[in-house]
């Protein structure tokens, strides 16, 4: 059974005092050995990339944008590859792992713009003489810690912004499916990076609290659940680092009775339960407004009854099954005591039988689900979907804004009017109008509001840049001889 190595300075490295297997979850079949890191392979990655540091922010822009240039190449060109290595660790089709590569594609594109993302600004005579000029210089080592859910997608989110600033990372990917970390690695070495400017090492809690507890560390990207973000932020921040830790989501959907049903309902079962809910931009709430639920709910009863469920592999099939046994269990404990919450199953995902030993569960459709129950508080991350009935739009949203979270949300209607007052009244990140997983174009920014993000920096796009630099701001004067005199008084500008 292949280990899967760490890579360091550029060199795999497969020594490990602890490993652990990697599954593929159609199957339940252990494919893999996954090396895990000890404090001191952390501290490896960490003095390699500290080393490499130095020469890789003095290369020039336009060599750090050749780099990204051939990275976008190769990625494009060996993305069935990479699919394939998403799918038979993480589950998803094939046709999302290839989306999923698209999309982390897009900050590939607009870090490739670096020469025009780093540029910064002057002001001449701001005084007699006097000029100012502001640039943009990298933070230094960077973690990068990233989940299961999007093994492609969030790690060229982080490093590709990161890199392209001139820092240095190393990437801590999911333990549950890591070689798409490592082969995104290899890319970046065959795009033309410097050895040691990206770094992988894979592991659990003890290489993060390694990470977080380095003084060579300066800044730490992070996306996960909402308590180990939490805790992630607190931890770092104490440690005087920068952080960004994206947490957890409930997506709501609000559904005006205006609403073309057939694209609502088409758009409810997409955002629903591809990936199998495995999204934290799914959409897991919808709100019903008036007597809309009526009307929608045999729709998606009917499209759910069409969905095929099977292995990623398989061209056929729509959705996969779960990252693992645990989380199966979990989702379908979910189902279970929904109806003693009050919640009417529709559509019991239980129930739904699979050959062979793979994490498969059947999408699960849940109406008049109370908003004190578990299945409407909690991110349950599974092919899990509720429907909330409330009167008025103003009793939505206040629904939606009195929810802990405040990652993504939507709003479904016909109506210009109440999709501008939706969009100018909700309390979330990311808002799509029609739209159900308003994931912004990569020359914007991702990112969340209430304990869907810790941090004020949102990911990838514009504010990755910020995050990823310091400003230093320089004045300047050159003043002959006879302007020189003593003047203890505080600096006026005239």
């Amino acid at each position: 059974m292949a280990l899967i190595p760490h890579v360091i300075g550029g060199e795999k490295i497969t020594a490990a005092e602890r490993t652990q297997p990697v599954y593929n979850p159609a199957t339940g079949e252990r494919q893999h050995e996954l090396a895990i890191a000890s404090p001191a392979t952390v501290e490896q990655a960490i003095a390699a990339a500290k080393e490499a540091l130095p020469k890789w922010r003095r290369t020039s822009l336009t060599k750090r944008a050749d780099v990204f240039f051939n990275l976008r190449q190769l990625l494009k060109q060996r993305t069935p590859e990479l699919a394939a290595i998403v799918t038979s660790e993480h589950g998803k089709v094939l046709s999302d792992a290839a989306g999923e590569i698209a999309r982390g594609l897009e900050n590939v594109e607009f870090a490739s713009g670096l020469l025009h993302l780093l540029k910064g600004e002057r002001d001449e005579q701001v005084s007699t003489g006097v000029d100012v000029h502001s640039i943009k210089q990298p933070v230094g080592v960077v973690a990068a810690i990233t989940p299961f859910n999007f093994p492609v997608m969030v790690p060229l989110w982080m490093i590709a912004s990161a890199i392209a600033c001139g820092n240095t990372v190393v990437l801590k990917p999911s333990e549950r499916d890591p070689s798409a970390s490592v082969f995104i690695a290899d890319l970046f070495r065959e795009a033309g990076l410097p050895d040691g400017v990206l770094n992988v090492v894979h592991g659990d809690k003890v290489a993060v609290d390694a990470l977080l507890d380095s003084p060579d560390v300066k800044a730490v990207s992070f996306v996960g659940s909402t308590p180990i973000a939490k805790s992630i932020y607190q931890r770092a921040a104490a440690n005087g680092k920068r952080v960004q830790a994206l947490g957890g989501a409930k997506n709501h959907m609000l559904v005006m009775p205006d609403a073309d049903i057939t694209v609502t309902a088409d758009a409810a079962i997409s955002a629903a339960y591809g990936s199998a809910g495995e999204r934290c931009m799914a959409v897991s709430v919808v709100v019903a407004v008036g007597d809309v639920a009526d009307r929608l709910i045999p729709e998606l009863t009917s499209r759910i009854g069409n969905l095929t469920i099977g292995d990623g592999t398989d061209p056929a099939s729509e959705m996969g099954p779960l990252i693992s046994r645990e989380a199966k269990e979990r989702v379908e404990s979910y189902v279970a005591g929904a109806e003693a919450e009050g919640a009417t199953i529709v559509v019991d995902g239980r129930e739904q039988r699979f050959a062979g030993e793979g994490f498969f569960t059947g999408v699960t459709l849940l109406d008049h689900v109370k908003t004190d129950s578990r299945v409407y508080r909690d991110e349950i991350f599974g092919p899990v979907l509720a429907v909330v009935r409330v009167d008025s739009y103003e009793e939505g949203l206040r629904l939606i804004n009195n929810h802990q979270f405040g990652n993504g949300t939507a709003i479904f209607t016909r109506d210009g009017g109440a999709a501008r007052q939706f969009e100018f009244e909700v309390e979330a990140g990311m808002v799509g109008i029609n739209v159900p997983i308003p994931v912004p174009v990569g020359s914007f920014s991702f990112g969340g509001w209430k304990d869907s993000l810790f941090g004020d920096a949102h990911i990838y796009g514009p504010e990755s840049i910020n995050f990823y630099t310091r400003s230093k701001v320089v004045t300047t004067r050159w003043p002959s001889p006879d302007q020189s005199k003593i003047d203890l008084g505080f600096p006026s500008n005239h």
